[in-house]
């Protein structure tokens, strides 16, 4: 058995048997780790790690974003990003460039090979989503996204009051 197999036994273990009801942000995070390692394991024979995926994600959808909404969108640090996107730029996924008239923002594109991978690797993440869905109704698939989704909203609402409730008492 593998160290990550390992892994994965562990947390099916912890949810199981050891604290079954333990609160619903950890299995949430740990399906997710479940799924990005084994989307990971899918990626590493194309020399693409898990950090370019969502990058390439983003890009693929939205193509020449300055490296500052390239971060936002990621929600990661701009440092991070740069990390990343130094590394793609090498790796030939990508290229930097200033748009005519601003020499400010950086703007980041996919090259042809950056946007060929699309065709390779979504796939790769479907076969990981379809993995972890199988068995699983599409009424249970349905109500998991909207339930999903709604908690997003619940955080996204609570967070839009907390920062109203700041600014109003000037901090």
């Amino acid at each position: 058995m593998t160290s990550k197999s390992i892994e994965t036994q562990n947390l099916l273990h912890h949810w199981r048997e050891s604290v079954p009801h333990d609160r619903l942000a950890h299995l949430v995070r740990d399906v997710a780790r479940a799924q990005m390692r084994a989307l990971q394991y899918r990626l590493s024979p194309f020399g693409v790690s898990f950090g370019h995926w969502t990058f390439l994600r983003i890009l693929w959808n939205r193509d020449g974003l300055t490296q500052k909404e390239l971060s936002d969108l990621a929600g990661v640090m701009e440092p991070t990003t740069f990390t990343a996107v130094k590394a793609m730029e090498r790796m030939g996924f990508i290229e930097r460039r200033h748009l005519p008239g601003n020499k400010k923002n950086m703007h980041v594109y996919l090259t042809d090979t950056g946007r060929s991978l699309e065709h390779v690797l979504v796939p790769l993440a479907e076969e990981v989503n379809d993995i972890s869905a199988d068995g699983l109704p599409d009424r249970t698939l349905s109500l998991v996204r909207n339930a999903l989704v709604r908690m997003i909203e619940n955080l996204a609402q609570e967070e839009e009051t907390r920062a109203t409730r700041e600014r109003d008492a000037g901090i």
